[in-house]
């Protein structure tokens, strides 16, 4: 029985730490099933060989026990319904032990691939983790230029026009700036300080425009104690104010925040400009900001977009 033991805790190390992680793990299973009978078969036979068993043994009711000689007993020689062992066979003997054996085969490449398959879905989290952070960090790089791109286009309009709206215009476009330099890099803002950077980009596209009478905000709900992360709505915003101008120069833009105990309830729609109705758009930003959801609230948010060629209208449920 030592030697037994022995060989079987030799060999469920040796399975654990060699032939798993470099055999098992990676190249074929049949190779590694190979070589796990080949070197289970020769240990068996070398533990028989060494170390044959012994002579027969019999069990029975000690009353009925026939005396042993040296010539193996038949079966006739037991009573019916007694029972025995006999094991004076090396087939069985081998077949035996080499069951014995499998254990810790089976044992420790069970354990050791249960670790490894823990191991690397913790890896694969990690990398999942590190590559939705990339993927946000190159959105976010690309908003910043494309939202730059058309408060500089409201600020230029003015200019042109010498109204003296420019300079207001200028103020508002720095807090804008502001937000988007310390704020808007980190994974997560007060949500009271992204209602302030969208007041302020609306109140910009209203200094810009020629008519803004229907261009409506409305907030509501209690913000505060909760955080977003940050230029989650602003290109919904900006779809809007950018095709909401009909031919006469008129804008309707309606945006709506209804903020809840777990979520918010967003909603802009913009009537679609007539001399918009055919201009393609590249539609960047919105594309980010899908993703960006995605990523983000992969099923916690629903959005839904609406367009039947005269309004333009979004609507996003999230939820926090």
């Amino acid at each position: 029985m030592p030697v037994r033991l022995l060989a079987i805790m030799v060999l469920f190390y040796f399975n654990y730490f060699f032939l798993v992680p470099k055999i098992l793990l990676k190249r074929t299973t049949l190779t590694y099933v190979l070589i796990c009978f080949l070197l289970i078969t020769a240990v068996g036979l070398a533990i028989n060989l060494c170390y044959p068993p012994r002579a027969p043994k019999f069990i029975s009711s000690p009353a009925s026990i026939p005396e042993i000689t040296a010539a193996p007993p038949k079966l006739s020689d037991f009573p019916p319904g007694r029972f025995y062992r006999y094991r004076d066979n090396p087939f069985f003997n081998q077949i035996f032990t080499m069951l014995i054996l499998s254990t810790p085969f089976f044992v420790s490449a069970l354990l050791r691939v249960y670790i490894e398959w823990g191991k690397n879905e913790e890896l694969r989290k990690k990398v999942e983790s590190e590559k939705t952070s990339s993927e946000l960090q190159f959105l976010k790089t690309q908003l910043n230029p494309h939202f730059l791109f058309n408060s500089l286009n409201a600020i230029y309009s003015l200019s042109a026009k010498s109204s003296k709206d420019t300079s207001e215009a200028i103020i508002n476009l720095s807090e804008l700036m502001r937000y988007m330099l310390y704020e808007a890099d980190k994974d997560l803002v007060p949500l009271r300080k992204e209602l302030e950077y969208i007041k302020n980009y609306v109140q910009l596209q209203r200094l810009r425009l020629s008519d803004s009478v229907n261009v409506k905000l409305k907030i509501s709900g209690e913000d505060r104690n909760k955080v977003i992360p940050p230029l989650l709505f602003i290109s919904f915003i900006e779809n809007a104010f950018k095709y909401g101008t009909d031919y006469e120069g008129k804008t309707y833009v309606e945006i709506n925040l209804l903020i809840e105990n777990g979520s918010i309830y967003f909603r802009v729609e913009n009537r679609i400009g007539t001399y918009r109705k055919q201009k393609k758009s590249s539609g960047v930003g919105l594309q980010n900001v899908k993703n960006r959801l995605n990523l983000l609230y992969p099923e916690s948010h629903e959005l839904e977009v609406k367009n039947d060629g005269e309004t333009y209208c979004v609507t996003l449920n999230l939820y926090l």
